[in-house]
């Protein structure tokens, strides 16, 4: 499979072939509100399923969100690129029902390594998380992966 040319029209595809293969996605329902070179933009509405014993949002869910932009922006431009660390702070929490927005952008980029940061934000701007990402870029491409599937 052959990857288009175009860096949007590029970020776009690879965008949906993650949504549709990354299993956890799928389970928490992530939704894919904006992408591009070095940016994704998911959303979800924290469930029932998402709380912990106290009745907030679980941390755990909220790195998630935050993990998958990280991963979308990071493989946007067509090469692999996994995880080397991630770091979360939680400055206010989420409940049941609230829609939280993962934005992930791409703060500097070389062959081989690349640094994200993404903001978690409740729909009345509220910051809820805010995430740091390193990333190690891979020799094969998305488009290996794409014609796997």
């Amino acid at each position: 499979m052959k990857l288009p040319e175009d860096p949007q029209a590029r970020a776009e595809a690879i965008a949906a072939f993650m949504r549709i293969h990354d299993q956890l996605a799928v389970e928490y329902d992530l939704k894919l509100e904006k992408v591009g070179p070095g940016l994704a933009e998911v959303s979800l509405t924290v469930q029932e399923k998402m709380l912990n014993a106290v009745r907030l949002c679980h941390g755990g869910v909220i790195f998630a969100l935050a993990d998958f932009a990280f991963a979308v922006a990071a493989n946007s431009h067509g090469q692999v690129a996994v995880a080397l660390s991630a770091h979360i702070s939680y400055p206010a929490p989420a409940r049941p029902g609230d829609r939280l927005i993962a934005t992930a952008r791409e703060v500097a980029r070389t062959r081989r390594t690349g640094l994200y940061q993404v903001e978690v934000r409740r729909e009345d701007g509220t910051l809820v998380a805010l995430f740091t990402g390193n990333v190690f870029v891979r020799d094969d491409s998305l488009a290996d992966w794409m014609a796997k599937s």
